[in-house]
């Protein structure tokens, strides 16, 4: 059985599916027992290829840092790096 071509204008890369929720900081504090200021300095550096997203609310100064599931466990293995120095 032979695939036949791929229609034109699809990518041949693969795709993701997006995540369909994320933590707030205030939460990922809370689930991994830690102060949520010292949890937004470590989070400082993660990108959103890192699981770190910014939520953006109905004000323009108001901004939420957010993580996906990948992103918490990133966190959670920061922490364990900075305890271990």
């Amino acid at each position: 059985m032979e695939l036949g071509p791929v229609p034109t204008g699809r990518s041949r890369r693969l795709t993701m599916a997006a995540p369909s929720y994320v933590f707030t900081i205030r939460r990922g504090a809370r689930m991994l027992s830690e102060d949520e200021d010292r949890l937004y300095e470590i989070a400082l550096d993660m990108e959103p290829e890192d699981g770190c997203l910014t939520i953006l609310d109905v004000d323009e100064d108001d901004a939420i840092m957010a993580f996906t599931a990948e992103g918490i466990e990133n966190l959670r293995e920061l922490l364990a790096d900075l305890e271990q120095k």
